[in-house]
């Protein structure tokens, strides 16, 4: 399931590196009973969509939202249990309407744009690697990843594989800070084969690392 949430201008500008901003909002609306500390994320949510910017960073505009997805519908409903008690997200916006979307139907085969940029990274010989959309295993390790996350779920990821678009023609990669990390994550279109049950538990759950704070959400 999918929760859309519209909201209304800021009178503060929203600084570029946001996504703790939002990640703190979505615990707050969780609650006090938050089980998600910690624990791997069945849940992923977009960036901020329809805003405008300038040299100081981001305003909201009419059209503002961004969603949050999750395959466990307890979790959604009780985050817009929580909006519903407390609108307020950040920087003097607040949540002004809550959509429930379901998951769509899918094939055994779907191309995603993404929602937010796709984050891997692996630990080599003690060190941490950040993985780029065009080494050759970036594929293998968002499969790796996903199949954890149905595992937790108690689903089969047998014959799942995930891949990025090799045709895109503008594959990139962005430095993001979280908080005082940086972050290496890409972005370029996923294609996802498998099942219509496992491609719909990926839409809901995001692809790579880290969905929890706001990287991997598709479209």
């Amino acid at each position: 399931m999918r929760l859309y949430l519209k909201l209304t201008k800021n009178a503060e500008t929203i600084p570029f590196n946001y996504q703790h901003l939002l990640t703190g909002a979505i615990h707050k609306w969780i609650g006090e009973e938050n089980k998600e500390h910690g624990d791997v994320s069945l849940y992923s949510f977009s960036w901020l969509q329809k805003v405008s910017t300038n040299n100081k960073g981001i305003m909201l505009t009419r059209d503002s939202y961004f969603f949050i997805s999750t395959f466990k519908d307890d979790l959604l409903k009780a985050i817009l249990k929580g909006v519903l008690k407390n609108p307020f997200m950040c920087c003097g916006s607040e949540v002004y309407d809550a959509q429930i979307m379901e998951t769509p139907q899918f094939g055994t085969k779907q191309h995603f744009f993404l929602a937010s940029p796709v984050f891997i990274k692996r630990r080599f010989d003690d060190k941490q690697k950040h993985i780029a959309f065009n080494d050759e295993e970036s594929g293998k390790y968002m499969t790796e990843t996903m199949n954890k996350k149905m595992s937790v779920a108690g689903l089969s990821s047998e014959g799942l594989s995930i891949e990025f678009d090799k045709n895109y023609p503008n594959p990139k990669t962005k430095l993001i800070h979280y908080k005082e990390i940086e972050n290496k994550a890409n972005i370029c279109p996923v294609i996802i084969e498998g099942s219509p049950e496992q491609i719909a538990f990926a839409w809901n759950v995001g692809v790579g690392n880290s969905t929890g704070i706001g990287f991997g959400a598709l479209k």
